[in-house]
């Protein structure tokens, strides 16, 4: 394989230990064939030309990191409108949420075809291209359009919707036929990959060739799953640092006489919380030997808090928080620990390994990493319990944890009773099963997977095209939007 060249909305120095999972699974690769990370540089310029925007290259080691200013009309546009208020939602199966728009595809395009015609100069002829996740689903199209012949995959870290949903969205013809001008597109699940060929066979007559080909614009692509793991080692290296060992032995004094239940993930209407919380009500109310018991902690770290559907969330969860604290609580214990900030991932592997059941019960995950993160975090002598959501994208692999429907929030506490009763030998059963799949499908597992099928992908590289032909259009009930060209 040639230099690899990453290409993400946001960048991240791949030497540094704290610089995000994407970065620890893509480090070796990257070094390796001395690559190229190429992304938005998280900086707006307030009074920018849409459509332009400067880039700066800096080395970081063997690694070349190239950055791209956006002016505040394509953020908003493209990150603000259609990444967060359309494909997000609708994504996590929220139709509700979406906002369409007409100028935020418009918007959408305009950014991928700048990423596109800024990453163009900085191609060698032997690169294999890695596209991540849904701001960036039409840059192989652009790239195409181009002239790009090089090999180039997309992998979706999100979940993909079943055909109805993704039907929705007024440019999902566009959306799809700009899948096919990837060789390789990954999901996290074995039912995204059905949602998709389900999608691509409905809507755009895609027809099956080989084990895992679809057809169909005068293209073919490999669509499999590549579920994304964690760093196990890694993980639980952080397990001995002081601040994990601090706030193991400080939380474990602390609640001496309680059993905790933890949850740990970032304050989305996808994650489940207020559903959770009614669980956990009805676990008290249900079974009242938890009652000056069981503590659940639940970390609720800030996320776009300028948008009216995450203040409505925080607002509802801080309710019914109050609600349960202000029923159940007395003097000396608080059913419930809600801490609304970030907390150092050094930090929550002491807070994992103190809690004797994890919950983690999304209404919908591309694949939820906190999961294999507690899983990790466990002492295999006494381990915790993994309550699991059905909808999270690892529940296909953590088959050894407690699944349940979020949505049912009588189940959900009977499961919760059924995580605080589990005798000492089934937890070590069951985790010791889980800790032997997380290792053996770790981060690492999963980047040399794809790169190996990228590389092994039967399509041929495209030959360079006359530049009078033209990357597929997203549709909307505006007038069309003008393809710019390359320049």
């Amino acid at each position: 394989m040639g230099r690899l060249v990453v290409v993400s909305n946001r960048v991240a120095d791949p030497r540094k230990p704290a610089a995000g999972g994407l970065a620890v699974a893509l480090r070796d690769a990257l070094l390796a064939t001395g690559g190229l990370w190429f992304g938005w540089s998280g900086r707006i310029v307030e009074d920018g030309t849409p459509g332009e925007g400067e880039v700066r290259v800096q080395p970081a080691g063997s690694v070349s990191l190239a950055t791209l200013d956006l002016c505040r009309a394509d953020h908003d546009a493209h990150y603000a409108a259609y990444c967060n208020e359309i494909l997000w939602p609708v994504f996590h199966y929220r139709l509700d949420l979406a906002e369409f728009g007409a100028a935020a595809a418009e918007g959408y395009r305009r950014v991928n075809q700048l990423f596109a015609r800024k990453l163009l100069p900085l191609l060698r002829s032997d690169d294999v291209i890695w596209v991540h996740d849904y701001h960036l689903i039409p840059l192989a199209a652009e790239l195409r359009a181009a002239g790009c012949a090089h090999r180039i995959g997309f992998f979706l870290h999100i979940p993909l919707p079943p055909p109805p949903l993704f039907a929705a969205i007024p440019e999902n013809a566009w959306l799809t036929r700009a899948l096919f001008a990837y060789d390789l597109v990954g999901f996290q699940s074995r039912a995204d990959v059905g949602h998709f060929v389900g999608h691509a066979v409905a809507e755009a007559g895609a027809t099956a060739f080989g084990e895992c080909g679809l057809e169909a614009f005068g293209r073919r692509t490999q669509v499999r799953a590549f579920p994304i793991g964690i760093d196990v080692d890694e993980f639980q290296r952080l397990g001995k640092t002081p601040e994990a060992r601090e706030a193991y032995e400080t939380t474990r004094t602390e609640y001496a006489r309680r059993k905790l239940l933890i949850g740990v993930e970032r304050l989305d209407y996808s994650k489940g919380l207020p559903q959770r919380i009614r669980a956990f009500r009805e676990l008290l109310t249900r079974y009242p030997e938890n009652r000056h018991s069981a503590t659940l902690i639940q970390i609720a770290s800030p996320s776009r808090e300028t948008v009216g559907a995450y203040a409505s969330i925080r607002e509802e969860l801080e309710r019914l928080c109050g609600s349960v604290n202000g029923d159940f609580g007395e003097l000396d214990w608080m059913p419930v620990r809600y801490i609304h900030r970030t907390v150092a991932r050094r930090r929550l592997s002491g807070l994992y390994r103190a809690a004797c059941v994890g919950v983690v019960t999304p209404l919908r995950d591309g694949m939820n990493l906190v999961a294999k993160e507690f899983v990790a975090s466990q002492s295999a002598a006494d381990p915790g319990v993994l309550v699991l959501s059905r909808f999270a994208g690892a529940a296909e692999e953590l088959v050894e944890s407690l699944l349940v429907n979020p949505y049912d929030v009588h189940g959900t506490a009977d499961t919760l009773q059924q995580a605080l009763a589990m005798p000492l030998a089934e937890r070590r059963a069951r985790h010791e099963a889980l800790l032997r799949r997380i290792r053996e499908h770790d981060v690492h597992q999963w980047c040399t997977s794809f790169l190996q099928a990228l590389d092994a992908s039967s399509t041929p590289a495209l030959k360079p095209r006359a530049r009078a032909q033209r990357s597929p259009r997203p549709a909307s009930r505006a007038r069309p939007v003008r393809s710019s060209r390359p320049r």
